[in-house]
């Protein structure tokens, strides 16, 4: 064998040696079979094991192709035998793992020579490492039964290292290759034998595997956990005679031991949660899970911060347990026999009123004197007393964090838990650290559907809106949105203090009042008898108007009004001005006041979110009918349906987003149709100029609404987003016979015109199953004469593009559903403030940014901050990702720092600041390709992406003023 792979080493050698007369071409560039012979000729070189390690690691650094892998693999191991250095040994045994893993490479053929490697190596390191080489293989080769029964085998082998690490691999690799189920048996076997075997190698893996769950070495009884765990992510069902043992690991003085053995219970309780097992030193018997469930309980109080973590966390995920033992874990009494064992406290109150201490001389003085129910015994295991008490005042607040978290779940499917939970988690909120703070609020917004606020609870929750930082206050105006509260003195408590906050934080304002908005529809009968007083109307006198510049009347007008939508006697109460302010809220805050109907006629509601609904789709067919009418009357009617569906999109906050993309759409085809006039193509070139530019300006425009329309809008479907490309084919189309018109020159146009004809294939290919829903349509006519188109010369195709944008129409758009709009409202800088700020040119100044993103979709890769200076300069800033939170769905906050810098000015001037949502068209083409079409195959290059900006918020204007520097 040594012979037959010198003289193999020799011919690939000798292959690399080109003489110098052949062409450069035949220079071997497959220098794939070379890599064995070089790296051979490298080990040659090598005059002591440094040398050689250093070959190898530069070696691992190279690529090998799937064509090379065994000739290295067997250069590797003839080096392998030879080497008597253990660093040398080793790295080579990794990297016969490193290369099995190559893709293309079947690694079954190296597996006698592995095992070979294995059975003579006398270290243990390499022992370790040649067994992690198995393990590759092994996973590598998934459909191979034979050889996976002899990995299994050399690992049982091994397994009485007495090296820890070669323990730990050999665990390992039987719980990633241990035989899940039954694998299929050779022909020939009869049934009985394929009943019986899987049984034997099931029962068999496992318990050799927890054998060495009392292994003297904490890491070999971790890495047997973890091997049992990985045979039941695997699919195998784990015997329940392992929950003895696996109960005695919760004890173990190794915290990775304690931390796997608390995942290993839970496994087991989800296997056999109705299983009875017994009470130790008791004839009483109780079902798995609630055992398991006491048992984990009683680590939340273990000595490493870390398995307390993971035992909170998997108390989160116990549903099934029982609802007595589940609400003994928030009881902080401790318990002992059948009687309440007092606590410490409470025996030094009783001694200290006494004036007396225990004197020992007594027996059982201070032994527990009621009784409790013989029912309720098994319940006081010492465990599972007051676990979430003990962790949501343990030390480390990663602890009290998980604890909240499993509190949170385990109330989201016990609505009586729920109740019980909601005083500990009231005082949560008055934690040192914001985080876990802010996780409570978070937590008792997801259970607020079971709960009701007593005002006791409610003024410590509202406590919380004095705190410095605005993503708790923000967190805690969300709660109050979807909180019952049980009395009036609440609601008044609530508004009371909410106005306080919104006098102490300004900015605040727009979560204030967005909460008192879900308060009032929440509570509208607890509203209704404060509506006198809330209103300062009086039966007999008239009272002073207040005033409406005032956020704290405004922010009461909100309660007041969606309180009123479900309470049809209340706006009797209103006084005449109070009409006349909801008609102004109703026009300038229609998100937060609702249409009221009222049979005086002083309020008028704007009518439900179906009649909006029917008109949007009634404008959208009035507007098919633009074909039978002539250019200025289709114009006119374009114009007054895109001013009616921007002022449904203001009234009707539902539907916003499905009017705005449809007045987009219009002002597209509004844009198209004027460009495409009569007497612009009728006049010669030179007598039209001002109208080419005119119209060279509204197919940039009409490009530039089309990626609004595409990447500013999500929820769009397939055909919505055929119609979008469609329309800028159409823009593309007039670009290119405008180009022809007024540039000269025959290259330019053989260019243009087939990067037109590659669009076209493309919008094809993408937009295959569209196509039947746009007959008759500008791209329908294309495709009809693109044999044509592609034979034609530039002049006739941009002469048969003319006619046919000239003869189609209006693309008929589907009403879209569930269409959101990305909007994002700067809330600082407010821009009110006069004061410049002032800084030294040259120098920086950091300037805080603070705003909401709506249906933003991935805002860390697509959010800008733009800042625009007097002097025309633009800096364009990316955010961190971590400057950006998500406080609900569909909402992220951005709270970042911008920073400023300028030559010096002789005056103070404005800066704007403007968020922009950054755009790639390759990315939705790629997506086209993978949700959209049938098939894909043959597709051509696609175009050069076209990456741009969106402005989607209202610009900013601060203040600011660079002083020069002194001198």
């Amino acid at each position: 064998m040594a012979a037959h792979l010198k003289r193999r080493v020799y011919e690939e050698f000798s292959k690399t040696q080109i003489p110098h007369e052949e062409a450069p071409a035949k220079k071997l560039r497959l220098s794939k079979p070379s890599k064995s012979a070089a790296l051979h000729v490298d080990l040659c070189k090598a005059t002591n094991s440094t040398d050689a390690l250093q070959y190898l690691l530069h070696f691992a650094r190279k690529p090998v192709e799937a064509e090379s892998v065994e000739g290295v693999i067997r250069i590797l191991l003839e080096h392998y035998y030879k080497e008597t250095d253990i660093s040398v040994r080793l790295k080579i045994a990794s990297l016969l793992g490193l290369l099995s893993k190559t893709q293309g490479f079947g690694p079954d053929c190296i597996v006698d020579d592995a095992i070979n490697a294995l059975g003579n190596e006398k270290s243990h390191q390499v022992l370790a490492q040649l067994l992690d080489t198995l393990l590759v293989i092994g996973t590598q080769l998934p459909e191979s039964p034979t050889i996976r029964q002899r990995l299994i085998e050399v690992a049982c082998k091994h397994l009485s290292d007495t090296y820890f690490g070669v323990r730990n691999k050999c665990l390992q690799l039987l719980g990633c290759l241990g035989l899940v189920d039954a694998p299929l048996n050779k022909d020939g076997e009869g049934p009985a034998t394929r009943n019986t075997a899987p049984e034997n190698s099931l029962r068999d893996v496992q318990s050799i595997i927890s054998d060495y769950f009392g292994d003297q070495d904490p890491r070999v009884r971790t890495a047997a956990i973890k091997a049992m765990l990985q045979l039941h992510e695997r699919g195998m069902k784990i015997h329940q005679i392992i929950y003895e043992q696996a109960c005695r690991l919760l004890s173990d003085d190794y915290e990775q031991v304690r931390s796997s053995a608390v995942q290993m219970v839970w496994v087991l309780s989800q296997l056999y949660p109705e299983s009875i097992v017994p009470i130790p030193s008791s004839n009483e018997e109780i079902r798995l899970v609630d055992d398991a469930f006491g048992k984990i309980s009683h680590m939340v109080s273990d000595g490493s911060w870390m398995v307390r973590v993971q035992a909170a966390k998997t108390l989160g995920s116990m549903l099934q347990v029982s609802p007595h033992f589940l609400e003994q874990t928030l009881d902080k009494k401790l318990m002992s026999d059948l009687r309440r064992k007092r606590t410490a406290h409470e025996r030094a109150k009783e001694l200290f009123a006494s004036g007396e201490f225990s004197s020992g001389r007594k027996w059982a003085d201070d032994a527990p004197k009621e009784k409790l129910d013989s029912n309720t015994v098994y319940l006081i295991a010492s465990g599972a007393c007051g676990a979430f008490v003990h962790g949501l005042e343990d030390e480390m607040f990663e602890v009290r964090i998980a604890a909240v978290e499993a509190l949170c779940q385990l109330a989201r499917s016990s609505a009586s838990f729920a109740e019980k939970c909601l005083d500990f988690l009231v005082d949560m909120f008055n934690d040192e650290i914001e985080e876990v703070r802010l996780q409570s609020i978070h937590v008792l917004r997801e259970i607020s559907t079971h709960i009701t606020l007593r005002e006791d609870q409610l003024d410590t929750v509202l406590a919380v809106l004095e705190d410095k930082s605005r993503d708790i206050r923000e967190a805690l105006h969300e709660l109050l949105c979807f909180t019952n509260v049980s009395t009036k003195e609440c609601i008044q408590l609530a508004l009371l203090e909410l106005l306080k906050n919104l006098n102490k934080y300004p900015t605040d304002r727009n979560s204030v009042w967005k909460c008192l908005k879900f308060v009032g529809s929440r509570h509208p009968t607890l509203v209704l008898p404060l509506v006198s007083e809330l209103l300062s109307t009086h039966p007999y006198f008239d009272t002073p108007e207040p005033d409406m510049d005032d956020p704290a009347y405004i922010a009461v007008l909100v309660l007041v009004f969606n309180a009123a939508k479900s309470c049809p006697t209340m706006p009797a109460l209103f006084s005449d001005h109070t009409f006349r302010h909801y008609a102004y809220l109703r026009d300038s805050l229609s998100h937060l006041v609702p249409p009221l109907r009222v049979r005086t006629g002083k309020l008028y509601g704007s009518g439900s979110v179906e009649s909006a609904q029917l008109f949007l789709q009634q404008s959208l067919n009035r507007v098919s009918t633009i074909q039978n009418l002539e250019a200025p009357g289709a114009q006119d009617l374009l114009d007054f349906t895109i001013r009616d569906l921007l002022r449904l999109g203001e009234l009707q906050t539902e539907l916003a987003g499905a009017a705005d993309f449809c007045a987009t759409y219009l002002r597209c085809q509004l844009l198209l149709m004027k460009a495409l006039q009569e007497k612009l193509w009728n006049m010669a070139v030179p007598l039209c100029l001002k109208q080419n530019v005119t119209a060279t300006a509204a197919a940039q425009q009409i490009l530039e609404e089309t990626y609004k329309l595409e990447f500013l809008y999500s929820g769009l479907d397939s055909r919505q987003v055929a119609t979008i490309h469609h329309v800028r084919l159409q823009a593309k189309a007039l670009q290119l016979v405008l180009t022809a018109r007024t540039r000269q020159g025959l290259d330019p146009l053989l260019s243009s015109c087939e990067k037109f004809l590659q669009d076209v294939d493309s919008f094809q290919r993408l937009f295959l199953t569209e196509l039947p829903h746009l007959q008759d349509s500008f791209v329908d006519k294309l495709l009809e004469l693109m044999p044509r188109l592609s034979s034609s010369k530039p002049a006739e195709l941009v002469k048969i593009l003319q006619t046919t944008l000239r003869q189609s129409g209006l693309l008929q758009l589907k009403l879209p559903q569930q269409i959101h709009r990305a909007t994002a409202t700067i809330i600082e800088p407010t821009g009110e403030s006069d004061n410049p700020l002032r800084f030294t040119s040259g120098l920086v100044v950091a300037l805080d940014i603070d705003a909401t993103l709506e249906h933003v979709q991935d805002p860390q890769s697509s959010v800008k901050v733009q800042v625009l200076y007097p002097d025309g300069q633009s800096h364009v800033i990316h955010p961190k990702p971590g400057d950006f939170r998500k406080p609900g769905p569909d909402r992220h906050r951005l709270i970042t720092q911008v920073y400023l810098s300028h030559t010096a000015w002789t005056e103070p001037s404005q800066i704007e600041v403007r968020l922009l949502l950054a755009y790639s068209s390759s990315s939705s083409s790629s997506a086209a390709k993978e949700g959209w079409s049938d098939s894909v195959d043959g597709v051509p290059p696609p175009e050069a992406a076209v990456e741009g900006t969106i402005q989607f918020s209202k610009p900013v204007k601060v203040f600011i003023m660079p002083k020069p520097a002194r001198r």
